[in-house]
């Protein structure tokens, strides 16, 4: 099987927050409602993307032909045949909880799991949206945990306003929520750990509260006050047919935004090398990627997975593309 790109079609969750965006904005014509989330490229064990013209699942591909995630992916995770990275579209209509993860130290010993670090990209927001982004002022785990329990612990957050084409890096200890009218592209650690400090007094379909985990969020959680995030300045590298971005560099992924416009253009030229798989996620517009016999057209919410060391590509329409890579 030669490394050819494949399209992805995602996992969907149903959390109280969501909304139908996902669904009126992205087509994705998923029966769910809210609809939360869709991990559009996901090997997690609570959701695994599936090959849109096979219904394989990514993780059984990856089992079979390691080779697809690179030498770097496969050395982030210590060799497991698994991808170290996991990307979301997020709608939140309502205000997520208030929340902190854990790095990988405190994750792999507490829960037997990778840490949560993340990036958010803002796809669209209302003009009143906000976040949270850590503590307005340093603060105690007496403080966080006796207003974490009476309600009150709103007035000690640090609070974002937020406009489409942001972008927010979200360290391991870090309190945050993403605030209602976000649309948001997620990506992170392939992690699923996440640790309620405060849920607004909400209950679910049963009637029932979401559980908190103060204990173990008093762990993990940074107690020091956070300046308010700044958008980085943006710098452009041009080629024909496309723009390329960089939006974050860590040690555990790499995003660039793709700015694709081959109109009276050359056609865009892609290709990935033997370090890492890209997973291209279209957040505008859309195109197609076509070389050695296929063709594979995307639109607005597409994923499409690309792996390591890849047969020569290239892209042609009108889009915004996320390239993560490992």
């Amino acid at each position: 099987m030669k490394n050819k790109p494949f399209l992805l079609k995602p996992v969907a969750k149903d959390y109280l927050w969501g909304g139908s965006r996902l669904n009126d904005d992205f087509g994705k014509n998923i029966n769910l409602n809210p609809l939360a989330e869709t991990w559009e490229c996901s090997t997690h064990k609570d959701g695994s993307s599936i090959v849109a013209d096979t219904g394989e699942s990514l993780n059984s591909i990856l089992k079979s032909h390691p080779e697809f995630l690179g030498t770097h992916a496969l050395s982030a995770t210590d060799g497991r045949v698994e991808l170290p990275i996991l990307v979301k579209l997020i709608d939140a209509k309502s205000d997520l909880s208030v929340q902190v993860h854990p790095d990988d130290n405190y994750a792999k010993r507490i829960e037997n799991s990778l840490g949560k670090t993340e990036m958010w990209y803002v796809i669209d927001s209302r003009a009143d949206s906000e976040l949270v982004y850590g503590f307005s002022q340093d603060v105690t785990k007496e403080q966080v945990k006796n207003s974490a329990t009476d309600g009150s612990i709103l007035k000690y957050l640090n609070h974002v306003k937020v406009n489409k084409g942001d972008l927010f890096f979200i360290e391991p200890g870090t309190v945050h929520a993403i605030g209602a009218g976000c649309l948001i592209a997620e990506i992170q650690e392939s992690s699923n750990i996440t640790y309620r400090l405060y849920d607004y007094d909400r209950v679910d379909k049963n009637g029932n509260k979401r559980e908190l985990h103060l204990d173990k969020a008093l762990d993990v959680v940074n107690l020091k006050s956070s300046a308010s995030p700044r958008q980085p300045m943006r710098v452009y590298r041009y080629q024909s047919g496309c723009a390329h971005e960089l939006l974050c560099r860590c040690r555990y992924f790499q995003v660039e935004r793709i700015i694709l416009n081959t109109e009276n253009r050359k056609l865009a030229v892609y290709k990935t090398f033997s370090n890492s798989f890209h997973s291209l996620l279209c957040v505008d517009g859309c195109g197609v990627l076509f070389g050695d016999g296929i063709m594979i057209p995307f639109f607005k919410g597409d994923c499409i997975f690309v792996p390591a060391d890849s047969i020569p590509l290239k892209l042609h329409g009108k889009a915004q593309i996320l390239d993560i890579s490992c």
